[in-house]
């Protein structure tokens, strides 16, 4: 890996003290009650971190994130702060370098801390990924009982929630919402139900006039003054599943805008998706790239170039 290949699959910044590393973000203290969280342009895939980096992803999955907590703060709260270095508080912006305000140009969160809800909240509108997998043994994904003779990748008849464990390492553990009730209390998981089909149902129509299927996403929730928030990112290619919609024909899988085609190549290597993750071609690295930039730009109806040069300038 070159060192800017590096320098953006990590990042160092010495002013705050760092909490922890994810598989894709980084998180810094700020003060009592705020946070950095700073995506990288790491990718995970199997829950292994590539040893390659895709250029600008780190910027799509903030920018998107801040797009779409904009969007959907008319209804349920979020933890965004800023996303633009420019507009942290000054006391902020003070003890940081301009080398290290440089780095983190596009791909930085202030947010409110918050108690992180310790399940991801799965919505799934159409059947793909473990979801087909558990369908076509059972006949039901996550304790949802689905009709008989469904095809790979079709919709379904309506979007179901399926919440899943949550894990730094390793794999995410789908469960049914029973599960998440005995954990979490009965109306607090109601409620993330009802909010994470909202969020998906009001996201996915917008979508689908953008030419993108949202097949299924997740989201996180955290606590605050026990109320429920949006965290961490929302509607991302990281954390969805998005199909071109006018190639969309189910029966099999699609082509996507988001790391399932990094899946794809992997699936061709004789890899035991154990870590050490095996290196990307360098036209997978493009491919990718190109791929985020796109979703990005279909959704938003901007380039992401044009947006962080114009916060820039602001």
């Amino acid at each position: 890996m070159s060192s800017s290949e590096t320098a953006r699959a990590v990042v160092e910044i010495p002013e705050l003290t760092f909490l922890r590393r994810g598989k894709v973000r980084d998180l810094f203290a700020v003060d009592e009650d705020s946070l950095l969280m700073v995506a990288t342009d790491r990718l995970s895939a199997f829950d292994c971190v590539l040893p390659d980096a895709i250029p600008r992803k780190g910027q799509v999955l903030t920018q998107l994130s801040r797009f779409w907590f904009d969007r959907s703060s008319v209804f349920v709260p979020n933890h965004l702060l800023s996303a633009e270095v420019a507009d942290f508080p000054a006391g902020l912006r003070a003890r940081l370098s301009p080398a290290t305000q440089a780095r983190l140009a596009g791909r930085a969160m202030l947010v409110r801390r918050a108690e992180v809800v310790p399940f991801e909240c799965v919505v799934r509108g159409y059947l793909a990924g473990s979801g087909w997998k558990d369908y076509r043994s059972t006949g039901t994904v996550c304790g949802h009982r689905l009709p008989a003779g469904l095809r790979e990748s079709e919709r379904l008849p309506a979007p179901i929630f399926t919440p899943a464990t949550k894990a730094e390492s390793g794999h995410d553990i789908n469960v049914a919402k029973e599960v998440m009730r005995a954990a979490v209390g009965g109306e607090l998981a109601d409620e993330l139900e009802r909010l994470s089909l909202r969020l998906y149902r009001e996201a996915a129509a917008y979508a689908a006039g953008r030419g993108i299927i949202i097949c299924d996403t997740k989201f996180e929730f955290g606590l605050r003054d026990g109320r429920p928030i949006l965290i961490d990112e929302v509607l991302t290619p990281d954390s969805s599943r998005f199909w071109p919609r006018e190639s969309y024909a189910p029966g099999g899988p699609q082509p996507s805008f988001d790391k399932q085609f990094v899946r794809d190549y992997l699936e061709t290597l004789a890899w035991d998706k154990r870590p050490p993750a095996p290196g990307l071609p360098p036209e997978i690295v493009a491919a990718t790239s190109a791929k985020y930039l796109e979703a990005y730009r279909l959704l938003t109806g901007h380039e992401l170039e044009d947006i962080i040069k114009q916060n820039e300038r602001d």
